[in-house]
């Protein structure tokens, strides 16, 4: 039996394995970056080994020294996760050769399903369906096609090609990327399916030679090729549900698997399915199968890797819904572009189970940080995965919805605004999915908090702030924040908002601390005494330095506001919002040449696509950064000439460093 776990992963992964190892009594081992030192899957450990470094490459893709840190140790197991050496067979081979158990698949079956190419042809001997597929270019002759890396997974190095001028470039691109993610650039072409779902199906076998399917999973919510949201039971038609566990029970047959895998089809319109790939892995989004079965699917990974039967013999009964989705720092709205920094608070409502089985319907977190949390960008921007448990689908998302909308997630931007309209939109509802709908519906991503709260906001984040100074006074504490002995001067108070944008607040409290008048600009301006001009009579019901309490048109609205240093975040009942209050008196700062474009985020200049002096026109591509294993384009904002390429290829980059200048037509050097 298993004595000392070692988890060769991180983040929620690493927390989730470790939950189930406690319930079993086997001591846990981390592995760590220098990133990762502080991080809550490093701490909740029994003992933990550094890895030396920060990016991957140096630390969780370190063969050998993981194997040094079990033997240091005393493992006598590994526990891959996900992702990083989770389906690598050198892994699990020297795992094996060291004379450790191996909780994963046999290295044969990661080896026969980890080149797809391969196991596309392995198991349409197996009678699986697939799709029609090249590997030369020059073979494809009908459009759309889907260009994808053979050695890997998770949307990296997948290309949607319409026209035959675009594929070149798209097996370049998509060649380049799977080589920087996988190490191995072979790509394959596939037919692609207009408006299909992603559908999989979750299976266990053991070295008895049983292989049990665990029901579907729908996973047709997804960005750039990854997972959103993810529900069980899939809705479909029960034809349709047997025919795929038929299927992934074959494939899984095919390559004798032990463990925990899924396999993954495309449902098309016609209600054909199509074989995408096999993960000989356990899924991220392995809670929603939990929650709907009842089985620890750790547990039995555990169980099968020291050599136990399965305790089941058929696809288990369904109980209720589940969905999850994925919480990541990241701005949808700008190309998904990921977030960095300090994670100040990280709170939802209502979480009744960490890592674990739900006695009841209810809400289930599976985090990888928790308030104070570095996110940096060595690793994935998946923050926590939320899943909510009910008796149908629909009240399985609307409090999923209501959680996430409910949520404090201060200091890193987040798709949390994006999943809520999501779960609340009517063709989620109605089941009107496919891998494309987010590109169809661009409402989705719009901000929860309108335009016209944000006066508002920033009304009731200036007047906690003005509580937070008086209640830290030393004299004439009596007096209301924000009074003046002289009328005509009210309190003044800037702030920049995410976007950019400032705003200013006026406003004027009388001696009983009534709010008598208050102001906004540029964004909008508001009366304490009256509605003209439409604008809402607001008055303070109370303000102190974390919660103040509007009356607006004679509803009162509480707004929960945490500050730290000159960052003010806003929860209220129509969705949150991140300030910066800004100084009074603001020191000069060096003026940026007009064309600059700064770094969103920090990251690596992995090429430089122009040279200085070059022409270029209003979207060309300058250079590509790359940041949380994504590559980012960085386009000419306008017409002009290239003058400055301050960052060479392979350089690093802050945020908001100069990336180029793009000196525009008008103001060119002659």
């Amino acid at each position: 039996m298993i004595r000392k776990l070692l988890v060769a992963n991180r983040g929620e992964i690493a927390r989730r394995v470790f939950a189930t190892c406690r319930t079993l009594g086997i001591e846990t081992v981390a592995v760590h970056s220098d990133a990762d030192v502080d991080a809550p899957f490093v701490t909740e450990a029994d003992q933990a080994v550094r890895l030396p470094g920060n990016t991957a490459a140096e630390t969780y893709l370190r063969i050998d020294l993981i194997l040094d840190a079990a033997r240091r140790c005393g493992a006598d197991a590994v526990h891959p996760g996900y992702g990083f050496l989770a389906e690598n067979a050198e892994f699990a081979t020297a795992v094996a050769d060291a004379g450790l158990t191996w909780v994963g698949p046999p290295a044969k079956a990661i080896a026969a399903m980890g080149d797809k190419l391969a196991a596309k042809a392995l198991l349409a001997e197996a009678g699986v369906p697939m799709l029609p597929t090249w590997t030369d270019p020059a073979q494809v002759t009908s459009f759309p096609v889907l260009v994808k890396a053979s050695a890997g997974g998770g949307g990296r190095g997948m290309r949607v090609v319409r026209d035959a001028d675009g594929l070149a470039e798209a097996v370049e691109g998509a060649r380049r990327e799977a080589a920087a993610a996988f190490g191995d650039g072979t790509v394959f072409i596939e037919r692609y399916v207009e408006r299909g779902r992603h559908v999989e199906v979750q299976i266990f076998g053991d070295s008895f030679g049983a292989v049990v399917a665990l029901g579907v999973r729908d996973c047709s919510i997804q960005r750039r090729h990854q997972k959103v949201v993810e529900e069980a039971p899939g809705v479909l038609g029960d034809e349709a549900r047997e025919r795929l566990h038929e299927a992934a029970v074959a494939a899984g047959r095919a390559v004798e698997y032990v463990g925990a895998g899924t396999v993954e089809f495309l449902l098309a319109p016609d209600g054909e399915i199509h074989f995408l790939e096999m993960n000989t892995r356990l899924q991220v989004e392995h809670p929603v199968t939990e929650l709907t079965t009842g089985l620890d699917l750790v547990r039995l990974q555990l169980l099968v890797a020291e050599g136990g039967a399965l305790p089941l013999a058929a696809t288990p009964a369904a109980t209720g819904h589940a969905i999850e989705v994925r919480l990541c720092a990241e701005e949808p709205a700008h190309g998904y572009r990921p977030a960095t920094g300090t994670l100040h608070r990280f709170a939802l409502p209502g979480v009744a189970a960490e890592f674990g089985p739900l006695a009841a319907p209810g809400l289930r977190l599976d985090s990888g940080v928790v308030d104070g949390s570095a996110v940096s960008i060595h690793y994935d921007s998946m923050l926590a995965k939320v899943i909510a448990w009910a008796p149908t689908r629909a009240e399985a998302a609307r409090a999923l919805a209501g959680a996430l909308a409910r949520a404090e997630l201060h200091g890193v931007a987040t798709n949390r605004d994006l999943l809520v309209h999501v779960l609340r939109s009517p063709q989620f509802a109605a089941v009107d999915i496919d891998t494309g709908f987010l590109d169809r519906h661009p409402e989705v991503f719009a901000a929860l908090l309108p335009a016209e709260q944000h006066p508002l906001v920033a009304l009731a984040a200036a007047l906690a702030s003005a509580a937070a100074r008086r209640a830290a006074a030393t004299v004439l504490a009596g007096l209301p924040s924000g009074w003046r002995n002289v009328p005509a001067f009210p309190q003044v108070t800037r702030f920049a908002a995410a976007d950019g944008d400032e705003i200013e607040i006026r406003y004027r409290l009388d001696r009983a601390g009534r709010l008598t008048e208050w102001t906004t600009s540029p964004a909008g301006s508001g009366s304490a005494t009256s509605t003209a001009g439409g604008e809402p009579t607001v008055s303070l019901v109370e303000a102190y330095p974390e919660r103040v309490v509007l009356d607006v048109d004679g509803v009162r609205r509480v707004y929960r506001v945490r500050r730290v240093g000159s960052e003010v975040f806003v929860d209220g009942p129509d969705g949150a919002a991140g300030l910066t209050e800004l100084p009074r008196f603001p020191l000069p700062t060096a003026e940026l040449a007009a064309g600059s474009l700064l770094a969103p985020l920090p990251g690596a200049v992995a090429r430089v696509h122009v040279e200085v002096g070059q022409r270029v026109a209003a979207g060309d591509l300058l250079l590509t950064l790359e940041a949380m294993k994504l590559e980012h384009p960085v386009l000419a904002p306008t017409a002009g000439v290239v003058t400055e390429l301050p960052v060479p290829a392979g350089g690093q980059v802050d945020t908001d460093a100069v990336l180029a200048v793009v000196t525009p037509d008008e103001e060119s050097p002659s």
